[in-house]
């Protein structure tokens, strides 16, 4: 995808998908680790998943980028917009691969992703859907400014609704 900009922090590039991002997120998706974003999804739904998300691009201007680890250049994980029709507006989303938790990379994605969404998107206040059982990514919310603006019920169970502060509230 030549279309998708590309973005580099300090150990991370945020770039377009490419085919080979497909092995390591369809075996990032049949973890149980992923009950909070929707999964286990198998092979044929994970590739459903990969394509959404690659379309969105084309659809809407902007999407999720593929996190690609620079000094190992493997597939770290995704971070970005995911805007689909039955939203109201476009949601910070965030997914790191097990293998790259714990250093900080899903927060300087995160950060990354958001900021470039304000400055060329105008997605100033983005909000986040948090399973209320994943503390991990409620914590990185919080850690990126975001505040508690309401508990949601889906046909799966609850989610917190975090909103992003606007352009230049950095935490």
């Amino acid at each position: 995808m030549t279309d998708v900009p590309r973005l580099e922090t300090e150990r991370l590039v945020l770039r377009g998908h490419r085919f080979s991002d497909f092995e390591p997120m369809a075996q990032h998706w049949e973890s149980p680790r992923t009950r909070h974003i929707g999964g286990p999804l198998d092979r044929r739904e994970a590739w459903r998943d990969f394509s959404t998300d690659c379309a969105q691009w084309t659809l809407r201007g902007f999407g999720m980028w593929i996190l690609e680890e620079t000094s190992s250049g493997e597939t770290a994980g995704w971070v970005g917009f995911f805007y689909p029709d039955h939203y109201k507006e476009p949601e910070l989303g965030w997914i790191l691969f097990e293998a790259f938790e714990g250093r900080g990379l899903a927060y300087e994605a995160a950060l990354a992703a958001r900021e470039y969404g304000s400055a060329q998107w105008d997605i100033k206040q983005p909000p986040s859907f948090i399973d209320i059982d994943n503390h991990r990514s409620v914590a990185l919310a919080k850690r990126l400014g975001a505040t508690l603006e309401s508990t949601q019920e889906k046909d799966r169970g609850s989610y917190f609704v975090y909103r992003h502060p606007a352009p230049g509230g950095r935490p």
